[in-house]
């Protein structure tokens, strides 16, 4: 536990190294319990798999872990224990798991009993697939009536379920080597999570069609496995690990394009707190202000009245956006507010507006909630806004927006959210998830072409959860799914993190681009909640500075041979070129960057750091 975790992740609780299994070219990493980097002959085949207990609200339990006994021998390893959880009321829920693996097969079986009853959302098993290699490549899926289907896995995000029924799937992890994953015990189906930003298909249990929550009876033990079979038809099996040392190589790529403007949100709640931080928000200079405004919240026309005043301090651009609340007609409603904003003396330069029920997440075989027709939605704005830009979308995540898609032809731009600790809030899951980012970005190019495009805000604590009732509260800084605080945020992580995601979105050829908010949770600035002395800027703070500065500066393609692990990319501007590169791991990074003519050729990169390098051309 030292500064330097503090440093880097905003709290001195590290986590725990996973343990290395391996059985001949078979290895897998064992973290609180499940595997995850499940990689043949240095090949990651899949991204996880996991025994997962999810609450009413898809929080995901962490049980307490006894009785841990692993054996790792030559070509086999073997891991036991039981796992014990306690839900609301004081019941129970145990779980009793091994894991076997040999050089071509993985075996993870699992009984779950509870003695008192016990409510979930979902208990079973999770598996997940990587996207990388594997978008778009051919599978077979066997059904559990045993029908077979030839089919591929997406390549565009599937807005729902693209495999249901299924008792296997198999897929060339390399040329000359199928992996079979079969799952017994259940029935299982297939999301693309891609719509979350997570990296990965999932194979989950029990069909969502199903009725959730539901409750485990009391003294029935379930019973699941999971086993993944590998065929390896090569004549030649050369192993095809890379040396430790392998140095990250960085040059340039053709793709070239604008830098985005970069936005900041602010809420009502944290007006008063960015009136106090003028001086920063200066020194940020942000191009786009977004103003959050939802009436069903109890926001008023008193919290207008503060975001114009914080309008005449900004010299940039603002954007008010509003969730509808729809409890009248949207006519009205929008009238009201437009009466509110003008008496205010708000002025946005636009408007972008969202039915508010549309926040909460429609599940495959849910009822849509009521709601006008967005065609209608959309011309109240335009009624009620005469000559502001309207834009729509969604005011959560591309999920929503995938599933809802808007009328483009009443828009003047498309904008929607992401969140990286929907389902997973471990370090290397949330930084995975700038992996999914180009996908959806491709995704939404795919629905409304070349549209202009924002996305944001987009950070890594939640700010609002359309999957269930509330966000969860993290009082003790952990590193929790769906919290709305992560004390991350104050660390170098986010910093990382937020060039990564300004990188892998560059394709996407952002209008703009909001990461962050000034102050409080979502902020730049560590409010007095936070384990740190008031008003002090978060690391957080220089990337976004620095993005907002290259606001329309032209960028140029830098192709990393590790993307995961280290992004670059080439800026121009009048004052010449620079590499700006990020570290995206608890590692110092070697990097060759040669190649992009720098003029220091061999750099290291400190864990979660970025870089500024002068180009000599």
């Amino acid at each position: 536990m030292t500064a330097d975790a503090f440093q880097l992740y905003g709290t001195r609780d590290v986590e725990a190294p996973p343990v290395q299994l391996r059985a001949g070219r078979l290895e897998a990493d064992l973290a609180s319990g499940n595997l995850r980097n499940i990689r043949y002959d240095g090949i990651e085949v899949l991204r996880a798999v996991s025994y997962l207990v999810r609450d009413r609200d898809w929080g995901t339990y962490s049980p307490e872990i006894t009785d841990l006994k692993i054996e790792d021998s030559e070509g086999y390893f073997e891991v036991s224990y039981r796992a014990r959880l306690e839900g609301p009321d004081r019941t129970e829920l145990t779980i009793d798991v091994r894991i076997a693996g040999t050089t071509d097969r993985l075996d993870f079986e699992a009984e779950a009993i509870s003695y008192t009853g016990f409510e979930t959302n979902r208990c079973g098993f999770c598996i997940l697939h990587p996207i990388v290699g594997v978008a778009g490549m051919s599978a077979i899926v066997e059904h559990v009536d045993g029908t077979i289907e030839t089919t591929r896995f997406p390549d565009l995000i599937d807005p729902w379920q693209p495999f249901k029924d299924m008792r296997a799937i198999t897929h060339t992890a390399m040329p000359g080597v199928t992996v079979e994953c079969r799952m017994e015990g259940d029935t299982f189906e297939m999301e693309d999570q891609r719509n979350w930003s997570d990296a990965s298909y999932k194979t989950y249990v029990r069909p969502l069609a199903l009725p959730w929550p539901y409750r485990i009876a009391i003294d029935e033990p379930a019973g699941q496995r999971t086993s993944l079979i590998i065929k390896d038809g090569r004549v030649s099996q050369s192993s095809r690990h890379a040396s430790p040392n392998d140095m990250i190589r960085l040059e340039p790529g053709h793709r070239t394009g604008v830098m985005p403007a970069i936005g900041l949100a602010i809420t009502p709640e944290e007006a008063e707190a960015t009136l106090a931080a003028r001086e920063a928000l200066s020194e940020i200079a942000p191009k786009e202000l977004i103003f959050h405004f939802d009436p069903g919240a109890g926001h008023s026309g008193d919290d207008l009245r503060r975001f114009a005043e914080i309008a005449t301090i900004h010299p940039g651009h603002t954007t008010l956006e509003i969730a509808l609340p729809c409890r009248q007609s949207p006519s009205t409603e929008a009238a009201d507010i437009a009466r509110l904003m003008h008496s205010a003396g708000l002025k946005p330069d636009a408007i972008m507006v969202s039915p508010s029920v549309d926040r909460q997440s429609t599940p495959p075989g849910s009822q849509w909630p009521d709601c006008p027709p967005l065609d209608e939605v959309y011309a109240a704005a335009h009624a009620a806004f005469p000559g502001i830009r309207i834009g729509g979308g969604m005011l959560s995540y591309f999920t929503e927006l995938n599933r809802k898609r808007v009328p483009a032809r009443q828009l003047g731009f498309v904008s929607h959210c992401t969140n990286p600790i929907v389902h997973a809030a471990d370090d290397l899951s949330v930084m995975q998830t700038l992996e999914a980012l180009p996908f959806i970005t491709r995704s939404v190019r795919a629905i409304y072409g070349d549209m202009p495009y924002r996305i944001g805000p987009s950070t890594i604590p939640m700010r609002q959860n359309p999957y269930g009732s509330r966000t969860m509260e993290n009082p003790s800084g952990e590193r929790i799914p769906m919290a709305n605080r992560d004390p991350r945020q104050n660390g170098r992580f986010a910093e990382a993190f937020a060039l990564g995601y300004a990188i892998r979105v560059l394709d996407a050829h952002l209008e703009c681009l909001t990461l962050s908010a000034l102050t409080g949770p979502f902020g730049l600035i560590a409010d007095g909640d936070e384990p740190m002395e008031r008003a002090l800027p978060r690391p957080l703070f220089n990337t976004v500075r620095t993005l907002s500065r290259l606001t329309g500066a032209v960028w140029q393609e830098c192709i990393s041979t590790a993307p995961a692990e280290f992004l670059a990319v080439i800026v121009k501007d009048g004052s010449g070129s620079t590499l700006y590169a990020v570290n995206l791991t608890s590692k110092t990074q070697r990097v060759d960057c040669g190649a992009c003519g720098a003029e220091a050729m061999f750099v290291e990169v400190a864990p979660f750091a970025t870089a500024t390098l002068p180009l000599i051309h």
